[in-house]
C-alpha cells in the first residue's frame, strides 16, 4: 500500500529532515522512501552540488571514520571531502546526523518528535 502523495510544503508539525546523497544511490533512495512512507517531506541535497563547507560540518559532527565508507584510509580531519568515498546517505535532523542507512536512529528521531 502506498501512502497518499505529499505536498512539497512542510507543516510546522513536520520535522526538518535533510538527506544528503546521490540520485543513483540505492541507499539514498531508501532513506528518502523511509521518510516519505511516514508522510514526512524531506529536503534532498545532491552531494555533487553540495557546498564543501556543509560537507565539512557534517564530517566534523560524525568524525572522519564514521563519515568514510568502510573506514579504509579515512581522510584527515582537515582534508578534502571525496564524495565517492562517503557512507550514504547522510541524514540530518536538528543537530543529529547519521551516515549510512540507520533506520533505528531515524525511528528514534520520529518517536522523540512525536513525544513533544
Amino acid at each position: 500500500m502506498t501512502p497518499a502523495p505529499l505536498g512539497r510544503t512542510p507543516t510546522k508539525k513536520m520535522p526538518k529532515i535533510e538527506v544528503f546523497g546521490l540520485k543513483d544511490s540505492q541507499s539514498t533512495r531508501a532513506a528518502v522512501r523511509f521518510f516519505r512512507e511516514r508522510r514526512i517531506v524531506v529536503w534532498f541535497v545532491d552531494l555533487h552540488a553540495a557546498d564543501p563547507a556543509e560537507l565539512r560540518r557534517l564530517r566534523d559532527k560524525l568524525g572522519p571514520a564514521a563519515f568514510v565508507d568502510g573506514g579504509s584510509g579515512a581522510t584527515s580531519p582537515a582534508g578534502p571531502v571525496e564524495v565517492g568515498r562517503l557512507r550514504l546517505p547522510l541524514v540530518r535532523y536538528d543537530d543529529d546526523v547519521t551516515a549510512g542507512q540507520d533506520e533505528t536512529t531515524w525511528r528514534a528521531w520520529l518517536a522523540r518528535r512525536a513525544a513533544r
